[in-house]
């Protein structure tokens, strides 16, 4: 189920043109979440919509967000659904918090 739920998200930020799609699988690393998926947008607007279609997909397949945080403004934004977690970022606050770099 948990796998279907990121295919869903990674096909809809695709789909709105998000980049540098990368999903971590953090089943027995980390106790928040099965799955984070992180993505790129270009600028504020192409961030808000990635996340709209990621609450869209995500509401179609019958899940609802637990919580959202952050601001397209800020450049991250955080979607959680209990057991995969959504990070969309401008490039330039993608490379300042390098989340990867935790992860891998």
């Amino acid at each position: 189920m948990r796998e279907e739920q990121v295919n869903l998200i990674v096909q809809g930020l695709k789909d709105r043109k998000g980049t540098d799609v990368k999903v971590y699988d953090m089943r027995g690393k980390s106790q928040l979440a099965d799955f984070f998926v992180v993505a790129t947008g270009a600028a504020a607007p192409h961030l808000k919509a990635l996340i709209a279609e990621t609450q869209a997909v995500m509401k179609n397949a019958g899940v609802q967000s637990y919580r959202t945080s952050g601001d397209p403004e800020s450049g991250w934004i955080v979607v959680d659904y209990i057991d995969v977690v959504v990070h969309v970022f401008s490039p330039e606050a993608r490379a300042y918090y390098a989340l990867e770099r935790l992860w891998n």
